[in-house]
């Protein structure tokens, strides 16, 4: 009875992981919304609690690559980990468009720079991590590991 955290999506905690992560307007000025790669992934989560739908539709290709602002480091460590935990590891029926997947794309552009791919498995997506990234990886795998 472990994987009951596999029944949906945990929204309130994706939400809060976002508000931790932005940045707000003291610090960005105005906020840009859907042009801030937090920014989308909030919106994206207020679409799924009026309406929970496993997918956002054309989601990925809607991900603002280009915002470069930076982040807190720990705060998008952490809200990947979380993220990964609400994964239902679908391996092969796996869609770039699933909530968890573009939420966590938003947090790799924040974190590593870029999307990067992901196979439906949080133990390989670590592995991937550990492989590119293992001064991250370390910290996420741990996060992901507690609790």
């Amino acid at each position: 009875m472990g994987d009951t955290h596999k029944k949906g999506l945990n929204a309130d905690l994706v939400w809060n992981d976002l508000e931790n992560c932005c940045r707000s307007e003291a610090l960005c000025g105005r906020c840009q919304g859907e042009s801030c790669t937090i920014g989308f992934a909030r919106q994206c989560i207020k679409e799924y609690q009026r309406e929970p739908k496993k997918e956002v539709p054309g989601g990925t290709e809607r991900i603002p690559t280009m915002d470069f602002k930076v982040f807190e480091e720990e705060e998008l460590e952490k809200a990947i980990a979380h993220i990964l935990r609400e994964c239902k590891d679908c391996k092969e029926d796996h869609t770039e468009n699933c909530i968890i997947n573009v939420v966590r794309n938003c947090y790799e552009v924040g974190l590593l720079g870029d999307v990067h791919p992901y196979e439906g498995s949080a133990l390989q997506y670590l592995m991937f991590l550990k492989a590119n990234f293992p001064d991250k990886a370390a910290r996420i795998a741990e996060l992901y590991m507690s609790n």
